[in-house]
């Protein structure tokens, strides 16, 4: 029983470290994702994975602000 009780909680302690991250484009897209994007200085793109799993890339220059929700 009191192994049951410690697994909950360590399911839901991992759950709360989850963060959403909104992604607005200078055209007034909003773009979300649940992993935090990362920029590749060498391409000026901004990767990240959109809200169905595929790995997505947009120019920097469209990228007018992100926010951790």
């Amino acid at each position: 029983m009191k192994a049951w009780i410690l697994a909950a909680i360590c399911l839901l302690s991992l759950g709360g470290c989850a963060s959403e991250y909104l992604i607005s484009t200078t055209d007034g897209q909003l773009l979300t994702t649940d992993n935090k994007p990362e920029l590749d200085e060498d391409t000026g793109m901004l990767r990240f994975e959109d809200s169905e799993g595929r790995e997505q890339q947009i120019p920097q220059a469209q990228v007018k602000q992100i926010i951790e929700r």
